[in-house]
């Protein structure tokens, strides 16, 4: 038996899944029926914050297999749920526009290789046990980068939700405004459908909260958007268009975007080129000085056309056009109102220009629907690395790793307190970061954990992590039998779980409480909720904002802790003097309090402290330092206190300490600074330091007072 204790604690170490064992039939049952209800809001979930990463929505049924797999068997908590989140969707996304166009191949790329990169950062802080580096973020910076998100994430999907065009730059509240701009141009039926989708999640929520809301709001409106053809959509050849205005925008946004699609292969071409080149750096500066020149122009043409085609897309939506039969060969035409030509019937509806495809013009007069979704299951693929790219996105991914492994631990941790289940934070790192690394294998960007979902779980009595497994394949069902019926479901109900998910983060009162504890921490969590709005869609350079401030203000406080001269309150306590407007103890020592520990970074400020307070007090003998502060002092500390006291020695003013922690006695005894300060001038506590101190200086009074009266009676006597 005792050798199998250590076998077994091992084997629980790299396969804590084993703690699931043995199950119980009621516990089994437990867990399907939470794995089920999991799988109804995971399904619908997942493909509206894939469409949010900027993907197509498979890649968000891709990520909810293997990933979620993976996180329940190697993570800590039983009920926490692993697939595609709002938060770090938006993040991916805001990540790799600048690098490739969205929905495109290579951004799906990006996106897989990123999820990667935050899979094995993830990694490496679990098994280093770095779970603590999430402490860098303070709550009201995690606040206020969680509510600017929410509202950046909340309001990117405006446009979808009333059907108009959302420019992608580098600038979001620019974007904002510019669909804010088309209103005007709303599209009724696709704002009725989110409008409706919204009422009916709402309405079960409330009332019929047993029953799976989104599940039936998604069902509904994939039912009415299939009976009445809402997508209406048609391609036709460019020839088709017969205005000559509109037709020539046309050509010109099919030329830039072919163009945009051309620049990026020669992008990704020539990064490769000068990953090589760096392999022997010294005898190709010229190579790669031109690469990299070439590279700037590259991609400046780039984001030219891109901007250049959004402008576009904008004014030809707000045109409307009639579509009247064509001759053979041709199935429509295409003029804008108001110019059809006499004779010619049009069928009444009000077509709108989308994009162009296949170098063909796609028109709709419906709303965007989800489309074909690819049946089958992933396939295992080695994730494509650029290297290049890889090292422009390290600040983002580390940031993802903490965001998702706090949002992660923080779920589990609400969910412990009801469970009683302990929280192994290194081991979480550990499952969330097995589950990003091999998911990326099998097409899955970045995950974390849920807490809609989690709250799910739990509330469904989900008992061990077999219950996400069951929710795992429940979505291999989907993708190999039902992937058809989603083809009609309207993008705008999708919008509308994203919304209802995100706005449901915002959270105003910790930043009140905040601000009445901490102003300096609530107004940098105000600066870092500003700095993601103003960053946006770069919102992981929001929160950095947030951690640099954090640091300084700390630094700042170590640099310069509390240091005051105290004095006897109304009971005799001892307080600041300066604070509450006390009159000094005594005239001949001076106590002061420190609080902080003595390190490099303070010791000109402690030095000022005590010299400070010998300039306010001049005809005091003993500057008493009341060290309950005090947790450890450095090598530099050492030094200063011997400094300081060997100059007060020379003034004839004493040092002394009182209320010395432990730890802190022990560094004055290995720095031998004791015979230095005098053992007769270590007090262990600051009401013995009082009395002893006033004590000394009353009897040093009276000695003095009797010395100059012997003085006098002498000289007095001689005058006789």
């Amino acid at each position: 038996m005792k050798t199998k204790k250590p076998q077994t604690s091992l084997l629980h170490i790299y396969f804590p899944f084993l703690r699931w064992f043995p199950m119980s039939a009621e516990g089994m049952r437990a867990d399907v029926v939470a794995g089920i209800t999991v799988a109804l809001l995971l399904v619908p979930q997942s493909m509206a914050y894939a469409q949010l990463a900027g993907l197509p929505v498979v890649y968000g049924l891709y990520a909810s297999i293997v990933p979620v797999i993976i996180a329940s068997m190697w993570g800590s908590c039983n009920q926490l749920h692993t697939a595609p989140v709002a938060m770090l969707s938006m993040m991916s996304a805001a990540a790799l526009i600048p690098f490739a166009v969205m929905g495109s191949e290579k951004f799906v790329e990006l996106a897989i290789m990123l999820g990667l990169m935050v899979g094995v950062l993830r990694l490496i802080l679990g098994l280093a046990r770095l779970g603590v580096l999430v402490n860098f973020i303070s709550n009201p910076v995690l606040v206020g980068f969680t509510n600017a998100a929410a509202i950046i994430i909340g309001l990117s999907q405006l446009s979808k939700i009333i059907g108009v065009p959302f420019p992608r730059s580098d600038v979001y509240i620019a974007d904002l405004w510019a669909v804010v701009l088309q209103i005007g141009e709303t599209h009724w039926l696709t704002l009725a459908f989110a409008v409706g989708a919204y009422l009916l999640i709402r309405i079960t929520n409330v009332y019929f909260k047993r029953l799976p809301g989104v599940l039936i709001a998604v069902t509904v409106a994939t039912a009415v958007s299939a009976f009445i053809h809402y997508e209406d959509k048609e391609q036709v050849p460019l020839s088709a268009i017969h205005d000559t205005t509109e037709a020539e925008l046309i050509r010109n946004y099919a030329a830039a975007k072919a163009e945009v699609g051309e620049l990026s292969q020669r992008i990704a071409s020539n990064n490769d080129k000068l990953h090589k080149l760096y392999q022997d750096e010294d005898n190709n500066r010229l190579a790669i000085a031109e690469l990299e020149g070439e590279l700037v122009t590259l991609r400046i043409r780039q984001e030219d056309l891109k901007q250049a085609n959004n402008k576009r897309r904008v004014e030809l939506f707000r045109v409307d056009f009639a579509r009247v039969d064509a001759d053979k060969g041709v199935a429509h035409y295409y003029f804008v109102h108001g110019n059809v030509p006499p004779g010619q019937v049009t069928d009444g509806k009000t077509w709108r220009f989308l994009t162009v495809s296949d170098n063909k013009a796609v028109f709709s007069a419906g709303g965007a629907v989800v489309g074909d979704i690819p049946e089958g299951l992933p396939h295992f693929a080695v994730p494509v690395i650029d290297f290049e790219i890889m090292l422009m996105l390290l600040p983002a991914a580390f940031i993802m790793a903490l965001i998702g492994f706090l949002e992660a631990t923080s779920i589990s941790k609400a969910i412990a307190v009801k469970t009683k289940q302990g929280v192994n934070i290194n081991k979480e790192l550990v499952g969330q970061g097995l589950a990003n690394a091999v998911g990326s294998f099998f097409g899955s960007y970045t995950v974390s954990g849920s807490f809609s979902r989690s709250a799910v779980a739990a509330r469904t009595g989900a008992r061990t992590g077999l219950f996400a497994i069951v929710s795992a394949l429940a979505v291999v069902l989907v993708l190999l039998y039902l992937t058809p019926l989603l083809y009609h479901l309207p993008q705008a109900v999708l919008a509308v779980i994203v919304m209802m998910a995100v706005f449901g983060l915002i959270r105003i009162q910790p930043l009140i409480h905040a601000w009445r504890v901490d102003r300096t921490g609530a107004l940098i969590g105000i600066t870092a909720f500003i700095a993601t709005l103003v960053m946006a869609p770069a919102i992981a350079n929001g929160i950095m904002v947030g951690i640099v401030l954090t640091m300084v203000a700390f630094v700042l406080k170590v640099m310069k802790p509390r240091a005051e001269v105290l004095g006897h309150g109304d009971e005799g306590e001892l307080k600041g003097m300066k604070t509450y407007g006390l009159p000094p103890i005594s005239e001949c020592f001076v106590p002061i309090r420190f609080d902080g520990s003595l390190i490099f970074a303070n010791v000109a400020y402690f030095e000022n402290a005590i010299l400070e307070a010998h300039a306010t007090f001049p005809e005091a003998r003993t500057i008493l330092v009341i060290g309950s502060g005090i947790n450890w002092i450095d090598a530099s500390g050492e030094e200063k206190i011997r400094d300081v006291a060997g100059n007060l020695r020379e003034l004839g003013i004493t040092l002394a300490f009182s209320s010395l922690k432990k730890q802190v006695v022990n560094s004055f005894e290995r720095g031998e600074l004791i015979p230095v300060i005098g053992k007769e001038n270590i007090f262990r506590t600051k009401a013995v330091a009082v009395r002893e101190l006033t004590e000394r200086h009353d009897k040093a009074r009276r000695e003095q007072e009797e010395k100059e009266r012997k003085e006098r009676a002498a000289r007095k006597a001689e005058s006789d």
